[in-house]
């Protein structure tokens, strides 16, 4: 009689282990590639997270910057010498995108400036002008690769991470089905594991993509703002220090 009540109990140990559907029992009972997969998906959603974070804050120091840079630029009391000797002595963290442009043009009129107006003829004048604004567009092509680092791999995440997660989805039915064949056994103790390993993974796979297209199209728009304000900025630079080239020359 002993033997007889022990059994089930054996029996009843079992089924709530395979049973088992908490968040790390679904990962450590889960098939190999079904594991590769989850592990892939949550390593995508870390990096994601940290794209997001050290983007939202490249952003605003951006605007930060920015904002102190403008009101200094369009300020009567300062003039861009004055300006350009501030932030080339000043840390990367009191700099931008707009800024590096400033330096680059300043730089680069400057080199034009000190010229002879003697060896300098129309046709010449004309061409520093299109080095000057050359130079420019160069820098805030640079610029722009650096804000926008990092930008293609939180698209990639959002389209394809939820397709990585249907794949391990498929592969974790499969196995559901296969435990079913195998121990002719239709109970719930025996689907239920495989089929939440299944939609688990699904879920890792929408875990790591909605904030990724979320994140990409909120910073696109700001970066495609920021351009606009770039170009605009490049075009008022171009045109004043023309002007003061016009004057000299």
């Amino acid at each position: 009689m002993d033997e007889k009540t022990k059994a089930p109990e054996v029996i009843v140990e079992k089924t709530s282990e395979q049973a088992d559907l908490s968040l790390f029992g679904l990962i450590l009972e889960a098939d190999f590639f079904v594991q590769f997969i989850m592990f892939l998906l949550l390593l995508s959603s870390v990096w994601c997270w940290t794209i997001i974070i050290n983007k939202s804050r490249l952003l605003r120091k951006e605007k930060r910057v920015s904002k102190f840079f403008e009101e200094h630029y369009n300020s009567d009391k300062v003039d861009d010498d004055a300006l350009l000797d501030h932030f080339s002595n000043s840390t990367q963290n009191e700099t931008n995108a707009q800024v590096n442009i400033f330096i680059k043009g300043m730089l680069e009129f400057n080199k034009i400036y000190t010229m002879s107006p003697s060896l300098i003829g129309k046709k010449q004048f004309g061409e520093l002008a299109q080095q000057l604004n050359l130079t420019l567009q160069i820098t805030l092509n640079q610029e722009i690769e650096k804000l926008e680092e990092g930008m293609n791999f939180l698209a990639s995440i959002g389209s394809v991470a939820p397709f990585i997660g249907l794949l391990g989805t498929v592969w974790g039915i499969v196995n559901a089905f296969q435990s079913i064949a195998i121990t002719n056994n239709t109970s719930l103790a025996v689907v239920a594991p495989g089929i939440a390993e299944a939609l688990f993974a699904t879920a890792l796979g929408l875990l790591a993509a909605i904030p990724a297209v979320a994140a990409y199209n909120k910073y696109s728009n700001n970066l495609e703002k920021m351009s606009n304000n770039l170009e605009y900025f490049i075009f008022e630079f171009t045109s004043k220090k023309i002007a003061e080239l016009e004057r000299k020359f």
